[in-house]
């Protein structure tokens, strides 16, 4: 699962307090990932800093940029980044070893459109990205809270939804995945009842996964169980 912070608001949409959407478990470094993270987060690492990003110069060009908030071990990141030279990639995740991983993929891949973070997505949200600056932001497979009293700690709730829309660029899409069928009813139901966002579903229920998404070592043995998957894309309309 990707993990993420989670704001709890007040009934005027202030922040009172930060619900933790994620456990966190540092884990221990292989000497990879120790590696990568000495040598090659100067090119590719992103310190949180309290004050918006220079999208261009970070980059070093104009270009599409889509955010990946909680990209695990960086795999399908990596992926991304490799299939669409033509777009800048800049993924967030808390837990290190993850990151690690991401940057010894992403530099054995010989990508330069990719950036990372070892941050609170939700502080980088409100303090780094400049306001209809993303063409996409991508939430896959985040921590499903399953358990009825621990749903609050879902990232996607109505507020978050908000926050997304405000860093999208008009016709940016919000894209997100998970293989919890109540999660997604969740999803469905949050985003369906945000306003300025269009359903890019025919039937405003779930999409097709899109070829731009890879599939997962996880996926691909969640379907050999029998388990499903549900994506949901939303465009931002105004």
């Amino acid at each position: 699962m990707n993990d993420v912070v989670s704001p709890e608001f007040d009934e005027n949409g202030r922040v009172m307090r930060r619900i933790r959407s994620f456990v966190r478990r540092q884990g221990r470094l292989t000497k990879g990932q120790q590696f990568a993270l000495d040598n090659f987060w100067p090119v590719m690492g992103v310190d949180f800093q309290p004050q918006p990003l220079d999208l261009v110069a970070l980059f070093g060009r104009e270009a599409p940029t889509v955010l990946e908030i909680g990209f695990g071990m960086g795999a399908s990141l990596v992926t991304m980044a490799q299939q669409h030279p033509e777009k800048n990639f800049l993924g967030i995740e808390v837990h290190s070893p993850g990151v690690g991983a991401c940057l010894a993929a992403a530099h054995e891949a010989g990508i330069t459109n990719l950036r990372v973070m070892c941050h609170d997505a939700i502080e980088v949200l409100e303090e780094m990205i400049p306001e209809n600056s993303l063409a996409m932001v991508q939430l896959f497979f985040p921590d499903p809270w399953h358990k009825a009293r621990h749903h609050k700690r879902r990232i996607v709730q109505a507020p978050f939804a908000q926050q997304i829309k405000s860093k999208l660029k008009i016709g940016g899409v919000f894209h997100m995945a998970t293989d919890w069928e109540n999660y997604a009813e969740h999803m469905l139901e949050v985003m369906n009842n945000a306003p300025g966002y269009k359903n890019l579903s025919s039937d405003n229920t779930y999409v097709p996964r899109p070829d731009s998404r890879p599939l997962t070592k996880f996926e691909l043995r969640g379907q050999r169980l029998g388990h499903g998957n549900w994506d949901l894309m939303f465009e931002r309309v105004e």
